[in-house]
């Protein structure tokens, strides 16, 4: 470790040189994600006028490759061009990519989809890396740092959907990307004036030669560069892209299955073993939850009554039910879990687990009961239903996504930890697609009406939230023996 790194945990209180710049470049590293992730179905459909089917397509692949690339970015931080050099050269793509896509024209928006995603898909990882850097493994304040990040990122969430909804209603997305543009841009400054703060502190590019250090950076901005044509030709063929993710996360799947068999040491593989099933239940809540993006925001712009008594509700704006859920739901969650345990009630990963997937589909089952009180004269369901469904689904994701990434380190043996949690990143890119194949499934009525696509909708929440909840019957079936492969009694 890095003798700049904070070392001594006994200054709990003291301030961390570099946490609080990057909670600020955080909120504005995220509006433009934010922005994008929101309303790209809504502008392919509306203004380009996309079909569906390609619209959701795009969707999956945009969530594919932004979650897929994610562990590249680590390598390429730390090993090539620097994590601090990475994020600033990630923005300016990101940069370009939403300026473009402000142009207005279907062929802009491919550009400037592949030029954003490049950014995104290499960089979110980079604050992370920055951050995780200025504390040795005891330091008390990494919790609290972690904490206030993610705070960060939820408040860039809730201002990129609120302003995106607004700009949604007059449909004014010349102006909405040019916000995203100038927020990214903001991000780059505080990145400059920040620039000694935020540098790495321990990376194994920190050990190279001043000459190895300038092959490796030319090598990592031809890398950066060159992926961006690449994802271009991607986006081009979305439907083909995305079988070949699919195809990867099988093989992966595969090769894991077979480390598992073959792992010479019986504890670490049935935690392995674990690992799996949980990664399979993971699937099924990250694919419904994926669909608030495109298929549900769809159902939700032209099948449910937006107007709450004088008051018109933007699709973006429903996305921030997710966001104050997680905000406040978060700390009350850890409140009363810390109070359950104390008084002797047992809750460990495989529960959270359960209950996450339990609720994800509740949170579909629930649709179809709108659906059938729908206003029997405009087909529109009360917006009631969409709210519970949009906070059973932020409830699921506070049991399973804090435990997700932090579970690896407890189930992987050490040589395995790499591979391991690049295939927990690629289960979120799989699921992407599989929302996107899940919402490409309604067939467009004329006009969009809802009194004739209701029964597909209906029909479609109802299968996947039944089956979702199947998968969360087995996984809760399964606690008792998840529970002692976890714990690793090599007796039984």
């Amino acid at each position: 470790m890095s003798s700049t790194t904070v070392s001594s945990s006994s200054s709990a209180s003291a301030p961390v040189p570099g946490a609080s710049a990057l909670f600020f470049i955080q909120v504005f590293a995220t509006l433009g994600f934010a922005v994008l992730q929101s309303t790209l179905v809504l502008y392919a459909t509306k203004h380009l006028g996309f079909s569906d089917q390609l619209a959701t397509a795009l969707m999956g692949v945009f969530g594919a490759f932004n979650y897929g690339l994610h562990l590249f970015g680590g390598y390429l931080g730390g090993r090539f061009l620097s994590n601090r050099n990475l994020f600033v050269g990630g923005m300016v793509l990101q940069v370009l990519g939403c300026a473009a896509i402000a142009g207005g024209t279907a062929a802009l928006m491919y550009w400037g989809l592949a030029l954003f995603l490049t950014g995104s898909g290499l960089n979110v990882t980079c604050i992370n890396m920055m951050l995780t850097q200025r504390f040795t493994p005891e330091d008390e304040r990494r919790e609290s740092a972690f904490l206030w990040n993610y705070a960060g990122m939820n408040v860039g969430f809730f201002i990129g959907f609120s302003v995106a909804g607004q700009l949604q209603l007059s449909q004014d997305y010349s102006t909405l990307f040019t916000f995203a543009t100038v927020g990214n841009l903001v991000a780059i400054v505080l990145a400059f004036v920040f620039w000694t703060r935020i540098r790495d502190l321990d990376t194994p590019l920190l050990q190279a030669t001043p000459q190895a250090w300038r092959l490796r950076f030319v090598a990592g901005v031809a890398i950066l560069v060159g992926l961006v044509p690449a994802l271009w030709l991607m986006l081009q063929v979305p439907d083909w892209a995305g079988s070949i993710v699919k195809a990867i996360g099988v093989l992966v799947f595969l090769g894991l299955l077979v480390l598992t068999i073959r792992h010479p040491v019986p504890e670490e593989r049935r935690r392995m073993a674990a690992y799996l099933i949980l990664a399979g239940g993971s699937l099924a809540f990250w694919s419904l939850y994926q669909m608030a993006f495109s298929g549900l925001q769809l159902f939700y712009d032209r099948n449910v009554d937006p107007m709450i008594g004088s008051f018109q509700i933007a699709p973006q704006w429903v996305q921030n039910i997710n966001t104050v859920v997680i905000v406040f739901g978060g700390p009350l969650l850890a409140w009363l879990f810390a109070r359950l345990r104390a008084r002797g009630w047992a809750i460990d990963v495989p529960r959270q687990f359960a209950a996450a997937v339990l609720l994800m589909g509740a949170s579909y089952v629930v649709l179809p009961l709108g659906i059938g009180l729908a206003d029997p004269a405009t087909g529109r369901s009360a917006f009631i239903w969409i709210f519970l469904s949009y906070v059973l689904q932020s409830v699921g994701e506070l049991l399973i996504s804090p435990v997700g990434y932090a579970m690896i380190g407890r189930l992987a043996p050490r040589q395995y930890q790499g591979i391991m949690m690049g295939a927990w990143m690629l289960v979120t890119g799989l699921a992407s697609l599989f929302a996107n194949d899940f919402s490409g499934s309604i067939p467009q009525a004329p006009g969009n009406d809802p009194l004739l696509t209701n029964g597909f909708y209906s029909m479609l929440f109802g299968r996947l939230g039944w089956g979702t909840v199947a998968v969360g019957v087995v996984m809760l079936l399964l606690i008792p023996k998840l529970s002692r492969m976890i714990i690793g009694r090599d007796k039984e």
